[in-house]
């Protein structure tokens, strides 16, 4: 996520699990905001070099073993931090969390089994359609067909046409992961609406880290307990979970969310910065100017959704 993580996307309505207060007329000052949008973007950089560390990582443990370190290691700080309550919860609750924690699970996997074949900032560019598909579907709107328009020349673009020179599987784990980013936000958000706090996603995390477990152990074994692996892992988990998450909640609580997510939006930039600076990945013309356009359909229907005023449905 981009983040592969769990970070939100960008799609207006996101992070509903943050005690988001917007100021005065419902957006910050040009003075205040400033302060926030640092530790979105500061966020952003962070997931996406913790993607670029977690490539550097899997010759040693695989993508499978990279992502249960990820997980765990998230999961164990956010228990520390948070302190879950475990009781007075119905079974309609858990049963949202279990889901929300699967899906989170299937998102990481997916975009870890992507990133080990297809340069990072590709596979975030291919990623990102997910939450841009389910943002014009939200929002119903014929404009929306234009940013739609806008994104598949992009893809067109990064393909050289046909995609002949991108690994396939690579690319259909990206689109596999945009598929559960959408319903990652989904989940997210009934998951916030049961859960106070970060309660929730600290629960979900378990339940993905438990579910990757034997997957890691099979594929990597041994190995995911050498000192210089669990310290990677540790740091991949820090930089592309933990600091994240907890920058963005700090964001939201002063930030809009619409603002929010269209800063989101400059993930598949980032992301290919990073590649390039970690990985040595460098792009072409062309995949640099496909970047360009998924960045610019994804704020495009971003603004569209805010200008309607209208928010993903509380059952969505």
């Amino acid at each position: 996520m981009n983040n592969p993580s769990a970070v939100p996307s960008p799609v207006a309505p996101v992070a509903p699990a943050t005690d988001h207060v917007p100021t005065a007329g419902g957006s910050p000052g040009r003075r205040g905001a400033l302060g926030p949008v640092g530790l979105v973007l500061a966020g952003g950089i962070s997931v996406q070099f913790g993607g670029a560390l977690a490539v550097t990582l899997m010759p040693r443990t695989g993508a499978l073993g990279v992502v249960t370190l990820r997980l765990v290691v998230a999961a164990i700080v956010l228990l520390v931090v948070c302190r879950p309550r475990l009781r007075g919860h119905s079974r309609a609750d858990w049963g949202t969390v279990v889901v929300f924690g699967i899906t989170m699970a299937a998102m990481n996997g997916l975009f870890y089994q992507s990133v080990a074949r297809i340069p990072l900032g590709t596979a975030v560019t291919l990623e990102v359609l997910g939450p841009l598909a389910l943002s014009v579907i939200v929002s119903r709107r014929a404009l929306n067909l234009v940013w739609a328009g806008l994104a598949l020349g992009g893809v067109f673009l990064l393909g050289g046409g046909g995609f002949n020179g991108l690994d396939p599987v690579g690319v259909a784990f990206a689109l596999s992961a945009g598929a559960m980013w959408a319903a990652y936000i989904v989940f997210s958000a009934r998951t916030g609406r049961r859960f106070p706090q970060a309660d929730g996603l600290a629960l979900a995390m378990v339940v993905a880290a438990v579910l990757f477990v034997p997957l890691g152990i099979a594929e990597s074994g041994t190995k995911l307990l050498a000192p210089t692996t669990l310290a990677l892992g540790a740091a991949v988990a820090v930089l592309s979970s933990v600091l994240p998450y907890t920058l963005e909640l700090l964001a939201l609580r002063r930030l809009p969310a619409p603002t929010f997510a269209i800063l989101m939006s400059l993930e598949p930039a980032v992301a290919a910065t990073a590649g390039f600076l970690v990985l040595h990945q460098s792009l072409s013309v062309l995949e640099s100017l496909a970047i360009a356009l998924v960045i610019a359909a994804s704020m495009g229907a971003v603004r569209t959704q805010v200008g309607r005023g209208k928010a993903l449905p509380p059952d969505a």
